[in-house]
């Protein structure tokens, strides 16, 4: 019997030169970005978590949406968050979540989340520069800003 196996295939496409992409310099202009990207429609609906993709620069590479969840969380699944920061060969990592609430104040569950992430890119060397958290006004809560990252 002839053994089959699936070959595995991964591939990063941009199209546009990263010397044109934003550089991250602040919790101010990553919030910016994730603000305007971010689904209007949904942002006071149901929480959605999103990583942005940072090279050694802190230029972005890109924006994924890991996961989009319920009224009140989202499910993150560390296996698939990591797949795509490895598969995009990024160095810097930004974390982010919203709460449709309007409530700027993270919770146990983001605190436990983000060390778990954490020290996930650490054993990667992968720095995770700061988590957010966006309301559907605009406001922003940055862990490093407040030094609990």
């Amino acid at each position: 019997m002839k053994t089959k196996v699936n070959e595995i295939s991964i591939k990063y496409q941009g199209n546009f030169k990263i010397s044109q992409a934003p550089k991250i310099t602040s919790s101010v202009s990553a919030a910016e970005l994730l603000f305007v990207t971010w689904n209007k429609d949904q942002i006071g609906l149901q929480e959605c978590f999103k990583i942005m993709l940072l090279n050694n620069a802190n230029r972005v590479k890109g924006i994924f949406e890991v996961s989009t969840g319920g009224i009140t969380g989202t499910l993150v699944d560390l296996r698939i968050l990591f797949a795509v920061v490895l598969k995009s060969l990024a160095v810097n990592l930004i974390i982010s979540h919203n709460h449709p609430s309007g409530t700027l104040k993270p919770s146990e569950a983001d605190k436990r989340l983000t060390e778990k992430i954490k020290k996930a890119g650490e054993l990667l060397d992968i720095k995770i520069l700061d988590h957010l958290i966006l309301t559907p006004d605009g406001d922003y809560f940055s862990f490093a800003d407040e030094g609990i990252l």
